[in-house]
């Protein structure tokens, strides 16, 4: 590299700092993230609830009229020293008359009286005006605030997409303050998932933009999220006509379809309550999607979180491949939580890789609970994935059922411990930390990026990120707390910070100006504990 050289090369001393192939994660949903992210409260990290509500209580009196303030997920009350969530007294209590929006996960989300009053919740409100979920009322009929998503998520996708939004130019900047704050973790390229209300392609206007103006700071590849139930073939059909899979560049490209390829056959991973069933019809409605993708030689994805569920899409699967070989297809299962050797073995026959993520790191009680520590130590079984030698990639499935921080994900690997210490992994099963790290980084098959980043070798991207700590030193208990503090992508710097702050690219201000962000940080933990202090 350094025969490359000229006199107008920059040359940077590393300080003898860790330095890793930038981390790559599997499946997100930063499209939609970057969309909102000045609007959201983040309570990722935060340690306590006292502070928590705290947080919740400066940013509604800061708060204009008309605006809400909202906690998107990212967090568990394990995490916090009380061991609890929130009550809707407490949340009245700091806000009585902004509306705040607080989603836990895809279980449940807690709506103060300003929120019911703004989207015109009362006792004569329809319950099915919100299907596939529940509003919870008293006796007299009145409702209470508190959502839950029983049997779907839908009733809290819907009430969130109800709320304010940025306005265009908002969105482009929020976008890039998001896509830095990923940088700032050491993340330089994601998988996106698309999500309820992002719909393919008129909700990626901005990151199309952002792409034009040479403005991504990260590569990101797309996959197409269904959003009509019922329609599905028709929108595939429509979508595999009009683009081609692969379509793009280095820095976005069009990956297939997916997470959701049919409504019917989605299972929800809410671990407290019981495990979702999808309809006997699941696999005829499936089975005609599949069949398009495969002989138009389109890539997919597919969330399952149960094997039952896995087990259903792969006898579709085997069905299409004996007619339409998708076993070059780079095609993944994502979750897998609960996923059997068996399938298992069915997957590694059709070429299928798997995109694993630390979403039962935010519900480790109620797995643990519900299903207990043996299966909790395969949740899922990433040693036997890897010794099959099926591909496999992590991530966090950011940012509303995990945090966006992918350090959690790999000190969840390394210790197996849950946010609140619960064990989940073993000694048996979780991961060395060289093995963590490459599920991180060395990701090209899922991608289908062969031969082109992963690694730090000749002929690769020059994505890269030095830390600030070093992974391979540093407590596992505090694997959590590393950042980046030179990150680049395509050669290009895109976040600098300590020694290196002088090199930080410019971004404009992130507006409104009340954004939480802007008070906070992003990161909820970060953001607080420096507003403190601490």
């Amino acid at each position: 590299v350094l025969a490359l050289a000229t006199p107008q090369t920059r040359r940077l001393d590393a300080r003898n700092r860790r330095l890793i192939p930038g981390l790559s994660d599997t499946h997100t949903h930063t499209v939609r993230g970057g969309l909102n992210y000045a609007l959201e409260l983040r309570w990722d990290g935060v340690r306590s609830l006292a502070d928590a509500l705290e947080m919740l209580r400066q940013q509604a009196r800061r708060t204009p009229p008309g605006q809400w303030v909202r906690v998107v997920g990212g967090w568990s009350y394990m995490q916090f020293a009380e061991q609890r969530q929130p009550t809707l007294d407490e949340i009245n209590a700091v806000a009585p008359d902004t509306p705040v929006f607080v989603l836990y996960l895809y279980s449940s989300a807690l709506l103060n009286k300003a929120a019911l009053r703004y989207l015109g919740i009362d006792r004569n409100f329809p319950d099915n005006r919100y299907p596939g979920g529940k509003i919870v009322r008293d006796a007299s009929g009145d409702p209470t605030g508190l959502l839950l998503a029983d049997p779907s998520a839908l009733i809290l996708y819907s009430t969130l997409h109800d709320g304010p939004k940025l306005d265009p130019q908002q969105q482009l900047i929020s976008s890039r303050h998001f896509m830095k704050e990923l940088n700032r973790l050491g993340i330089t390229a994601s998988l996106d998932c698309g999500g309820g209300f992002q719909q393919w392609p008129d909700d990626y206007s901005v990151i199309q933009q952002l792409r034009k103006d040479r403005q991504l700071t990260m590569r990101l590849g797309i996959s197409t999220f269904i959003q009509r139930p019922g329609s599905e073939l028709e929108d595939f059909t429509n979508w595999t006509e009009r683009y081609k899979a692969g379509e793009g560049d280095d820095m976005l490209f069009l990956l297939g379809g997916g997470e959701m390829l049919v409504r019917s056959i989605y299972d929800f991973e809410v671990w407290g309550m019981p495990q979702v069933i999808p309809p006997d019809h699941a696999e005829a409605d499936l089975e005609p999607v599949v069949r398009l993708l495969a002989r138009r030689q389109w890539p997919f994805r597919f969330h399952a979180t149960y094997d039952e569920t896995i087990g259903r899409h792969l006898d579709v699967l085997e069905r299409v491949h004996r007619e339409h070989p998708i076993d070059q297809l780079h095609w993944i299962v994502d979750h897998a939580e609960t996923l059997s050797d068996e399938n298992l073995e069915r997957i590694a026959r059709l070429g299928g890789g798997i995109a694993i993520q630390n979403r039962i790191q935010f519900q480790e009680k109620d797995f643990l609970d519900r299903y207990g520590p043996e299966m909790a130590a395969e949740a899922p079984g990433i040693k036997r994935m890897l010794k099959m030698g099926v591909p496999v990639g992590a991530g966090t499935d950011m940012s509303r059922v995990s945090s966006y921080n992918p350090w959690l994900c790999l000190q969840w690997l390394v210790t197996g411990k849950g946010a609140g210490g619960l064990t989940l992994l073993t000694e048996s099963t979780r991961l060395d930390r060289l093995t963590a790290l490459r599920l991180w980084c060395d990701k090209a098959w899922v991608y289908r990026k062969d031969n082109q980043f992963g690694r730090l070798q000749e002929g690769m991207f020059a994505d890269l990120a030095l830390l600030s700590d070093d992974y391979f030193t540093i407590p596992a208990n505090e694997i959590e707390r590393i950042e980046s503090v030179l990150t680049l992508v395509g050669g290009q710097i895109v976040y600098a910070a300590d020694e290196f702050s002088s090199h930080d690219p410019a971004l404009p201000a992130l507006a409104p100006d009340w954004s939480p962000v802007n008070h906070f940080g992003g990161y909820g933990s970060l953001g607080w504990d420096r507003a403190m202090g601490r």
